[in-house]
This record gives structure tokens, sequence and C-alpha cells, in this order.
């Protein structure tokens, strides 16, 4: 059986990158994702196990975008037999200190990415994953990259809450869909993680609120979320399909 084609999307650095790394190491061929970095992009090609990676550009928030990178990789790679939503945008935006421009321009611009470009992307694999033959996998898997923020509220951030919540509503509606085709729905829910984007929030003035959140004394590390994801795109059994399973160290239980 040839090797299976993975679509990482966000994969230049952070938990992006510790995924491609695991699904390398699992022989699987990556298509590394990135939107501007790209020599990011080449420095995680560089970590990746094995041979036949390749990274692709796009803006997830264009709906034309989201189509052309499947196409380049369905054509270059091999049909796309798992995809990991993981390419998110954040940007704050309290309430009660936004002007309305800057209200409405920051909505769009992460729900686009968030959310519209996760679907987009997610039914443009699906369809072409169910047309062909099952696999040990299935006949295809979708792990979406979700957040703790999605139950507990983002107050400075409420369209990134939003997404996130979209994003859990989105898996667990496609894997109702999906699951009588053998295509398997994933969503994983982390909270803080100690990427380049999360340092300067953990060792700024707030660290020592957001360190007091957590039971284990620390937040999670990125290889944490990318072992999760990983087993989810090759090892997780058919019957978890739906699920969204949070990451958070135990510092926000929902009931």
């Amino acid at each position: 059986m040839s090797a299976l084609v993975a679509l990482v999307t966000g994969a230049s650095r952070g938990i992006g990158r510790d995924i491609a790394v695991g699904l390398a190491s699992r022989g699987v061929r990556v298509a590394v994702h990135f939107n501007r970095n790209e020599a990011a992009a080449v420095a995680t090609l560089e970590r990746l196990a094995g041979a036949g990676h390749r990274h692709y550009a796009a803006d997830l928030g264009a709906a034309a975008d989201c189509e052309r990178l499947c196409t380049r990789v369905a054509a270059e790679l091999g049909p796309i037999d798992i995809l990991v939503n993981n390419a998110a945008a954040i940007a704050d935006h309290p309430p009660l200190a936004t002007g309305y421009d800057d209200w409405c321009r920051t909505w769009r611009a992460v729900l686009d990415t968030n959310l519209a470009g996760p679907a987009n992307l997610s039914l443009l694999a699906a369809q072409a994953m169910a047309r062909r033959e099952a696999s040990a996998i299935g006949r295809g898997r979708i792990v979406n990259i979700s957040s703790r923020g999605a139950f507990r509220g983002e107050p400075d951030a409420p369209a990134y809450g939003a997404s996130k919540a979209g994003l859990n509503s989105l898996s667990q509606s496609l894997a109702k869909a999906l699951a009588p085709h053998e295509i398997y729905v994933f969503a994983l829910a982390p909270g803080w993680v100690r990427t380049d984007m999360a340092v300067g929030y953990l060792e700024g003035p707030g660290g020592p609120e957001i360190l007091a959140q957590h039971p284990l004394g620390r937040v999670a590390e990125p290889t944490e979320i990318a072992a999760a994801a990983v087993y989810c795109a090759l090892d997780a059994p058919p019957a978890m399909t739906g699920s969204i399973i949070d990451l958070n160290g135990a510092s926000y239980l929902r009931t």
C-alpha cells in the first residue's frame, strides 16, 4: 500500500509543526501548509522523516485558496487521507474597548480563517475520500484543533472563542454525516500550550495567573497536543468519531 498523505494546516511552527513531525515519523507523506512564513515551512520540512513531503502556501480565509490547496496536494502528493485543520487566527477585541469597524473586521477575519477555512477544506477532502476504497484508517480522517476557549469563553477575543465553538459543532455534524462512509472526524480542545505565540503571555504579567489555573504546575507542550492528533489521525477506533477531546491539563473541567 502506498504511503498515506496528510495535509496539515498551519504546519510551519508550533503545534502544527509537531503534528507534521509526528505523522512523518509514522511513514505519512505530509503537505505542510503555511500562510506567509515560507522559511518556517521549509524548516518544518527539514525536520520530517522520510521523503516526498512538500510545502504549500494558502490563505485559508479565501475559499479559492482552499480549493487550489487541495487540488495541488492531490496532484503532487496523492489523494488526501488525513486532514488536520490546525491553522488559526486570534486577535484581541474586548467588547467595551473596540470600535465598531474594528469589531466587524476582526470577526470576519477570524471566522473566515478559523471556521470557514476548515469547513471548506473538510468538504473538499471528504468528497474525495468518499470516492476511495477504505484502508486501515477507513476512507479518511479529519482532525480539527479547537480550544478550551470554546467552552470557557474568551472575554478579550470573543470571535476566537466563537469560531472554536463553531469548529466543535462542525466536527460533530461532519462526524454524523460521514461515519456511514468510513470517514472519521475528531476535535481536540487544548488549553494554554507553550508555543511561540503563547510565550509572551506566559512570561508576561499575567503568567502567574495562567499557571495557577493548571494543577499540573505547567501548561501543555506542543508535542503533547501533537501526540493526541497523530493518535486520532492513525490509531483512534472508529467509535471515537465525533469526540471532542480536552487537552488542558485539568485547567477547565466541563460537565
